[in-house]
């Protein structure tokens, strides 16, 4: 297995000085990332008991295959992974996981059965008041008795702490707990995700980062808002809005930022789009991930992944909820495009699904701080603590 890490170190090295995609800067980037993220996710998924054949042909695609090829492929990956990460979070959480199936999955059933409704994708309609056997009956764990489990099972959880980086302003930091190979999510970036058309709607809008350093950029243009998630929770319950959790201070933050500025949202700013959430996700703190201090290299790269949202079993595991989705429909392709097929796969179908983000390890990380090139070379005022990262390092 080393000979073939070794196989891939050097195909990512020449791919990223790879002139293929020499056009405008921002799509040279995200073809760039995805590209990597191709060789990353593949070579992860190839796992322990791969033959130098298979790495080669990876290796082969990521030279000859189209972004869109790599795209679908970078989703099946990642998704791949997403949903053997919910299946240990049911195995910890759920009191009978065979008795899942049989679970009501109508969001508006009304029972005093603890399993009535399963773990349906929604739990609104237009009102705040709701029926709260809605939300199934889960362990009475908390969440880092739900980390330490999730590390048993998977070999990895997440903690947040102070961070390591040398500056005065890091503040807390993310740290990977046990050991995670190459191509892994790392963590999810939860919270509010905002389509490119209602981001006017971000709380302090225009200058929405001035008080929030929890917001993401995805390359299509969505925004995805931490601040309302914070620091998690100790229960799975619907996301009401009436709330919003304290967050601490995250990483190399703006020293404006102040908890509380912003007013929580509710059911009319969203159309009472009310979802059930498992705030225990030991893996929910990608907005904690540092920039790494001078003569410090990344060891995670953001990822986009778009959650099909007819997986409702998986879908209290995914962090994150639409800003009044419902008005705003974004369908997504999705293929049977798999190793050994890629050139023939033609089966595609339309699906609903939510724009999110994930950090995936561009090594091999163990018992340390995960970071993050935050790529803020193009802002106006570069923050002090900002140090460039050479991309070839990476």
């Amino acid at each position: 297995m080393a000979f073939l890490f070794h196989k891939f170190q050097e195909a990512v090295k020449i791919l990223a000085k790879s002139p293929t995609f020499a056009r405008e800067s921002r799509l040279v980037q995200f073809e760039a990332d995805i590209n990597l993220l191709f060789l990353y996710t593949s070579y992860n998924r190839l796992g322990r008991n791969a033959e130098e054949a298979d790495a080669e042909e990876i290796i082969d695609m990521a030279n000859k295959a189209s972004l869109d090829d790599q795209q679908k492929q970078v989703h099946e990956n990642v998704h791949y992974q997403v949903t053997s990460f919910c299946r240990y979070m049911d195995d910890i959480l759920l009191p009978d996981h065979k008795v899942k199936d049989n679970q009501a999955t109508s969001p508006t059933a009304t029972t005093s059965s603890p399993h009535s409704s399963g773990l349906g994708l929604a739990v609104g309609g237009n009102s705040l008041v709701q029926d709260q056997t809605a939300v199934p009956e889960t362990k009475t764990l908390r969440r880092t008795e739900v980390s330490q489990r999730l590390k048993d099972l998977m070999g990895y959880t997440l903690e947040v702490k102070p961070s390591q980086i040398p500056h005065e302003d890091a503040g807390k930091g993310l740290f990977l707990q046990g050991e995670a190979n190459i191509g892994s999510v790392i963590a999810f970036y939860p919270g509010v995700v905002y389509s490119p058309s209602y981001c006017r709607y971000i709380p302090g809008y225009p200058r929405v980062d001035s008080q929030n350093s929890h917001l993401i950029t995805r390359y299509d243009g969505t925004v995805i808002n931490a601040q309302p998630w914070g620091a998690g929770g100790e229960s799975r319950e619907i996301w009401d809005w009436t709330r919003v959790p304290e967050p601490m201070h995250t990483t190399q933050a703006d020293e404006k930022v102040s908890i509380g500025v912003n007013k929580p949202l509710d059911g009319t700013h969203v159309g009472g789009n009310l979802e059930v959430l498992e705030w225990r996700n030991p893996l929910a703190f990608a907005h904690f991930a540092n920039h790494p201090a001078k003569g410090m290299v990344p060891n995670v790269m953001i990822c986009p992944y778009d959650f099909p949202l007819f997986e409702k079993d998986m879908r209290p595991y995914i962090p994150n909820i639409s800003f009044r989705n419902g008005e705003e429909e974004n369908m997504t392709k999705f293929s049977s495009f798999r190793f050994k097929s890629w050139k023939s796969s033609n089966n595609e179908s339309n699906v609903p699904v939510l724009k999110t983000l994930v950090l995936v390890a561009t090594r091999a990380i163990c018992d340390e701080e995960v970071l993050l090139n935050y790529r803020l070379s193009n802002l106006e005022h570069i923050p002090s603590w900002y140090t460039p990262v050479d991309e070839e390092e990476d």
